[in-house]
C-alpha cells in the first residue's frame, strides 16, 4: 500500500511532464514504426531529456525493432520503462529495484555520530529553504530530533522563513543577525545540536550567485569551521529548480565543482512540463537525486524513487485510466 501510494505521489507531481510527453496517445494503437519513433524523439526532446538522450534512445529502439528484438509498442513501452529507470541511476548507484528508499535515505543519521550535518547549497528561488523545512518535517515524523541552522544570513528574509518553519515543525534553531558571518552560525549551530544530543543538523546556506572562487572559498569556510568543532558533513544536497532546465544543469556543474555534493533534491516538478531535466542532471553529473518536491504542501516532498518516477511519465497500464 505504501508503494502504491508513493507511484500515487509522483503520477500527481508529473502530472504536467506526463502530458508533455503524451505517451497514451503514442502507445495507444499505435504501430513501432519510423513516424512513432520520430514522434517519440520530439516528446523527450519536449520534456527536457535532451537532444542527446532523446536520440540515443529512440535509436537504439529503432535498432532493436529492425533486429527482432523488440516487436511491438508494448515491449517498447516495457524496454523504455526499464532503461529510464536505468538513466536515472548514477554509475555505481544501485540497480533500479533497489532505488533510494525512506529508510534508505535516512540511513546515514543513524550511522553518523551525532549529530548528522545536511547542507543545503543552491541560488535563490531554487526552494532551498522550503525544501529545507519540509525534510524537517519529515526527519522529526520519523522520530528524528532537528536543529536548523541560518546560514544565509545575506538574505533579509531568509533567516525570518527559516524560524517559521521551526516553528511549524517544532525543531530548534540557530540565527545571527543579518550580515554575519555565516560560519560563525554554523559553529553554533553544532555546538548547540551536539549539547543537546539533537540526530540532525540542517544547514541552510546563502544563495547568492557567486563566482567559482567566491562560492570555493565560503563552501570551503563552512566545512572547515564545522571540521575544527569535530563534526563532518553527511550529506551536501544542491537544491535545483526543475522548472529552470538547462539552467539547471549549468548550476550543478558549477557547484560540483566546489563542494562535495552528496546529491539533488529537485523542486518544483508539479509547476514544470520539463521533468525530464532529472535524466540529465544526473546524466551530466553524475549525481544521485536524493528528495523530489512534487507540490505546495509541508508533506510534498519525497525521496527520489526511480521507478516511480518513469512510472509517472510512462505508466505500465494506461495513462488516464492509472491517474
Amino acid at each position: 500500500m505504501a508503494e502504491k501510494g508513493l507511484f500515487r505521489r509522483f503520477r500527481s507531481g508529473l502530472l504536467k511532464t506526463a502530458q508533455t510527453l503524451g505517451m497514451g496517445r503514442l502507445f495507444g494503437l499505435r504501430k513501432l514504426d519510423t513516424d512513432f519513433l520520430n514522434e517519440l524523439e520530439e516528446a523527450f526532446i519536449a520534456a527536457d531529456l535532451g537532444p542527446m538522450l532523446a536520440g540515443e534512445l529512440v535509436e537504439e529502439l529503432g535498432s532493436r525493432n529492425r533486429s527482432g528484438e523488440i516487436a511491438g509498442v508494448e515491449q517498447a513501452k516495457a524496454w523504455l520503462r526499464a532503461e529510464l529507470a536505468r538513466q536515472l541511476m548514477p554509475a555505481g548507484a544501485p540497480a533500479p529495484a533497489a532505488a533510494l528508499t525512506p529508510a534508505a535515505v535516512l540511513a546515514p543519521v543513524a550511522a553518523a555520530s551525532k549529530p548528522a550535518v545536511w547542507f543545503f547549497l543552491g541560488v535563490n528561488g531554487s526552494g532551498k529553504t522550503t525544501a529545507v523545512g519540509r525534510i524537517a518535517h519529515r526527519l522529526q515524523g520519523e522520530g528524528r530530533s532537528v536543529l536548523l541552522a541560518a546560514g544565509d544570513t545575506f538574505r533579509a528574509a531568509a533567516g525570518a522563513q527559516l524560524e517559521i518553519w521551526a516553528e511549524r515543525t517544532g525543531s530548534a534553531i540557530v540565527r545571527h543577525k543579518e550580515g554575519g558571518d555565516p560560519a560563525a552560525v554554523i559553529f553554533d549551530a553544532y555546538d548547540a545540536a551536539k549539547n543537546r544530543g539533537t540526530d540532525v543538523l540542517l544547514v541552510d546556506t546563502a544563495g547568492r550567485l557567486h563566482n567559482k572562487k567566491n562560492l570555493m572559498a565560503e563552501c570551503e569556510k563552512m566545512f572547515r569551521v564545522l571540521a575544527k568543532r569535530g563534526g563532518q558533513a553527511a550529506e551536501v544536497f544542491l537544491v535545483l529548480d526543475a522548472a529552470t532546465g538547462q539552467n539547471a544543469v549549468q548550476q550543478a556543474l558549477l557547484f560540483r565543482e566546489v563542494a562535495p555534493l552528496t546529491g539533488i533534491i529537485l523542486t518544483k516538478l508539479d509547476g514544470t512540463a520539463k521533468g525530464g531535466i532529472a535524466f540529465r542532471l544526473v546524466r551530466e553529473t553524475g549525481l544521485p537525486i536524493r528528495y523530489a518536491g512534487l507540490g505546495e504542501g509541508m508533506e510534498d516532498i519525497e525521496p527520489f524513487n526511480a521507478a516511480a518516477f518513469v512510472d509517472a511519465i510512462l505508466p505500465e497500464g494506461d495513462l488516464v485510466a492509472a491517474r
